[in-house]
């Protein structure tokens, strides 16, 4: 007889006194389980001096700690339980998991913990390290389509934590000591920075114990702030990144809301008229009748306190301006005429049918309640999403086109073989 997978979507909540979230997803019968610890930590509570040391700590949790004193101990641990493992860092959290068989439960727990708290940061291994993350950047530099957002984010935030790579700069990777480790580790990875979530087949008022025993020790001072970011734009602006390439890979953005802001979920229903799936105005028109490209696609980037719509591509370095003058053709066409009541029909189908597809797994279920809970402190469940989003009309997407597709909110980064913006300026305009 074949047991299936009940994913009922639900989840149990608990705070502990030192303030660290637990967040529990049971999924019946589920081969797997997931344990993920998120810390509110991120190239945006760094200052110019420490930028990168975020990511660089991610690195270096994997390096040791008192119980598994060499890297290998731990990845050999890892493998032994046929597990996955790994860790991520963005502009606002940081996150390291395991997933294993769910008979394997209690050990990655303990080995996920084990990393969170007593990270030995070898010296040796340190400066080792240094050299495979300069490569890291080397390697995102070398490709201009994810060069460009960079490229991006620099534009529309210059000189502070959101303008800012997320690995820092290779001066920085180079400068750094295991006492900045040690000093900025102190700083955020605290109890109330901290979401530990278990995704699987779980009892969830035994799992609740487990990691509470598990996390017992955890530090709990007060949790590191970051600066508020500034934005401040009255005209389109552009940046210009030289690189030889074959084809030129670029961003026109729009600031847009941020993650709280009640007119997000309209935006990502435009977005994805605009730019989601192949069937999408932007694949249409640049892919199916212009051929200039093979990517492109529209996107929310929805952060604490700022947001973006961005449509990216690559485009023949021969006919850059027809492909510019295409994305923004789209852009005020989707703000000046009706959206037709069977685009936003087939848009809210791709959002939700997409949703409940990504979330198949223990990994990608723990992932959609512990970012909800680590960046809101609430959580809705995938149908309380669902029900949101069914609420949008084609005026609600009109509003927020209005808003925000406005020179004074319009931006372009382009990387490829150009060096004047003033080539570009009389076109980028909507």
């Amino acid at each position: 007889m074949q047991i299936g997978i009940v994913l009922r979507m639900n989840y149990k909540k608990k705070i502990l006194k030192n303030s660290l979230r637990i967040v529990a997803v049971p999924i019946k019968n589920a081969p797997s389980v997931t344990v993920m610890s998120l810390i509110e930590a991120g190239s945006k509570y760094e200052d110019k001096k420490n930028n990168g040391i975020s990511h660089f700590l991610e690195h270096m949790c994997f390096k040791g700690t008192e119980k598994r004193p060499n890297a290998v101990d731990i990845s050999g641990e890892f493998d032994s339980l046929g597990a996955q493992s790994n860790a991520f860092t963005s502009q606002e959290v940081t996150g390291y998991f395991g997933k294993a068989h769910n008979k394997h439960t209690d050990k990655i727990l303990d080995i996920i913990s084990d990393m969170y708290l007593h990270p030995t940061f070898p010296a040796n291994d340190l400066e080792i390290e240094k050299g495979v993350i300069v490569e890291e950047i080397n390697m995102y530099e070398d490709l201009p389509q994810s060069l460009v957002h960079e490229v991006f984010d620099g534009l529309l935030y210059g000189d502070q934590p959101a303008g800012w790579s997320v690995a820092g700069t290779k001066e920085n990777v180079r400068g750094f000591r295991r006492d900045d480790f040690i000093n900025y580790r102190k700083n955020h990875y605290v109890s109330s920075a901290t979401t530990i979530v278990i995704a699987g087949d779980i009892d969830d008022g035994d799992v609740f114990k487990k990691v509470e025993k598990a996390f017992e020790g955890m530090p709990a001072g007060k949790k590191a702030s970051k600066k508020k970011v500034l934005e401040k734009q009255n005209k389109p602006a552009i940046k210009l990144k030289f690189k030889e390439t074959d084809q030129t890979h670029l961003i026109i953005g729009l600031r847009a809301f941020n993650l709280y802001d009640k007119k997000t979920p309209a935006l990502k229903l435009l977005s994805a008229v605009l730019g989601s799936g192949m069937s999408s105005r932007l694949f249409q028109k640049m892919r199916t009748d212009l051929g200039i490209c093979y990517y492109v696609r529209s996107s929310v980037n929805d952060l604490t306190d700022h947001g973006t719509l961005a449509i990216s591509a690559g485009v023949d370095s021969t006919r850059v301006k027809e492909g510019i003058k295409g994305i923004l053709g789209e852009m005020v066409k989707i703000r000046d005429e009706k959206i037709p009541d069977s685009e936003l029909r087939k848009a809210k189908d791709y959002i939700i049918g997409n949703m409940y597809l990504g979330l198949e797994s223990s990994d990608s279920l723990a992932g959609f309640y512990g970012f909800q809970e680590i960046l809101k402190e609430k959580i809705k469940t995938p149908k309380e999403v669902e029900t949101e989003i069914e609420k949008i009309s084609t005026g609600d997407l009109s509003k927020v086109a209005k808003e925000i597709i406005t020179n004074s909110k319009l931006n372009m980064a382009i990387v490829g073989k150009y060096k004047d913006e003033n080539q570009f300026k009389n076109i980028l305009k909507v």
